[in-house]
């Protein structure tokens, strides 16, 4: 599989796993640690969420522009991976339940958020540079897909290690794990909790403790400061990752370009641009960057509200792996899905192009990332066939007086398993393509902006994520995966509309 490719691309993605490591695990869990620490309803959850993941990718701006002006691409990124490690240390301490505790675990956000500003884009910058020599560039797409594809190894297993940790510190202080039952302590606690959803508390709190619950008081505080502190602990898997991460980076700098090596220098500036060609390819990334954020916005609902749907509708009785010493079940389990397929179907994807390519009919770059748009409007649409006969949020919502669905009256995990496949297949037609069209036609001054620009447009993506929040919990689940319908369509007939303007930009 490397067979042709720069010695320096399998180090990138090992020393890039720590990194998809920790997103992984927040992509799992962040949102419903919050909701079980602080109490937040969604849509309030879903501005932290939307404003933590702009940031991640927004600050890349950043790191892009400082990395482009110091050339000094590899201390950028080493400097990044500590201070994320930094940010997950401090979010792995528990602490009460408190507003003040809530700004301060947003303030561990922002550091996680800032160390991989510096981090991802710029990394994705050398392994473009790794591209720009003559030797390897006509594999620059399929490299990029393979980078993508090892990247999201890590991932697989963050959310199996967070739900693990989590399960065992339940399980440690004597309880087992319930999705319904931070929901409705909180209520309880807030004194809007109806007859029928005391009841159903009840049966939950004597099922989860073993023996019957006579002082509820007690059992709804011990038992979300257990929860909310198995999230702390979780958290804490990512800095291990972390760790490994950059001494993989360390070991392997020597293989990475150096641009500020007079070699480096020369390769990166082996072809002279006019100012019109600059503006031209300037232009051309900003409308692809545009589009691709009514993408982002549907594509990373996966860590919230599908991750609601996952905790809310989705009959989780028969996901469950015992391992003896802890318990794998939970909601966040489904976010190992969607790395698992990226590594899947990876060389499936590659397989395909290479055949097409042979053939003299391999789409374009822009066309793909089209197709791919396209894909990700086709994983909605099974979402809202599967959602029309589920009751809306409202109903079941304990904080508005309703009652969590029962087992029987929930969606099969196959659904969203089915879904998630669906949408990994979009995303290696558009994130490792995306990447790939970024480094050819970004002018070599502007490499790491340019890659900062991608990751910023997945920025505003992110940030208009809480608006899936409020459609979850004000309108029927099918009018909102609906939306995300449209959304996918307008990016993908966008692309289509630019598409020759695009291509010959990209020759």
């Amino acid at each position: 599989m490397f067979k042709g490719h720069p010695k320096g691309l399998l180090a990138a993605a090992l020393a890039n796993m720590g990194e998809r490591f920790g997103f992984y695990v927040m992509m799992a869990i962040l949102v419903l640690f919050i909701q079980a620490k602080f109490g937040l309803d969604g849509t309030n959850t879903g501005y932290i969420y939307g404003a933590f993941y702009a940031l991640i990718y927004l600050l890349a701006l950043v790191g892009g522009l400082i990395a482009d002006k110091t050339r000094n691409y590899k201390g950028t990124i080493l400097t990044g991976l500590f201070i994320m490690t930094v940010g997950y240390f401090l979010l792995s301490i528990p602490t009460e339940a408190s507003t003040m505790n809530l700004v301060l675990a947003c303030a561990s956000l922002f550091v996680i958020a800032f160390g991989n500003g510096l981090f991802k884009g710029n990394l994705q910058a050398l392994v473009g540079q790794m591209y720009d020599n003559p030797e390897y560039k006509d594999k620059r797409d399929s490299g990029f897909s393979i980078f993508y594809m090892f990247i999201n190894v890590g991932a697989i297993f963050a959310p199996i290690f967070a739900i693990g940790v989590r399960n065992w510190w339940l399980e440690k202080n004597g309880f087992q794990y319930n999705a319904d039952l931070p929901a409705l302590c909180h209520s309880f606690k807030n004194n809007t909790i109806t007859a029928d959803a005391m009841t159903s508390l009840q049966n939950l709190a004597n099922q989860v403790s073993g023996s019957n619950v006579t002082d509820m008081s007690a059992f709804v505080t011990q038992y979300l400061d257990v929860f909310s502190t198995g999230f702390h602990y979780a958290f804490a898997t990512a800095i291990f990752a972390l760790l490994i991460s950059i001494t993989i980076f360390i070991i392997n700098k020597k293989f990475f370009p150096d641009p500020k090596s007079k070699h480096a220098a020369a390769s990166s500036d082996n072809i002279e641009m006019d100012a019109h060609e600059v503006k031209q390819r300037l232009y051309a990334l900003l409308a692809v960057f545009a589009v691709v954020i009514f993408f982002w916005f549907s594509f990373h609902q996966n860590g919230l509200t599908l991750t609601f749907f996952a905790r809310d509708y989705t009959d989780l009785s028969s996901i469950k792996l015992n391992l003896g010493i802890i318990n794998i079940q939970g909601a966040e389990l489904f976010q190992s899905i969607n790395p698992f397929f990226v590594v899947f179907l990876t060389p499936i994807i590659l397989a395909l192009f290479g055949w097409l390519r042979s053939k003299g009919i391999e789409p374009s770059t822009p066309k793909k990332i089209a197709i791919g748009m396209l894909i990700a409007a086709l994983a909605y649409v099974v979402m809202v066939i599967g959602s029309l006969d589920l009751p809306a949020f409202e109903s079941i919502n304990p904080a508005k007086g309703g009652t969590p669905l029962d087992a029987a009256a929930k969606a099969t995990p196959f659904l969203l398993i089915f879904t998630y496949f669906i949408l990994t297949v979009a995303e290696l037609f558009i994130s490792p393509l995306g990447l790939s069209f970024v480094s050819k036609v970004a002018p070599p001054q502007y490499q790491g902006l340019m890659q900062g620009g991608w990751l910023g447009a997945t920025a505003l993506g992110n940030q208009l994520l809480f608006f899936g929040a409020i459609f979850y919990e004000s309108i029927s689940l099918s009018a909102t995966w609906a939306i995300f319908v449209v959304a996918c369509l307008i990016s993908m007939f966008t692309m289509l509309f630019m598409l020759k303007w695009l291509e010959r930009i990209a020759k």
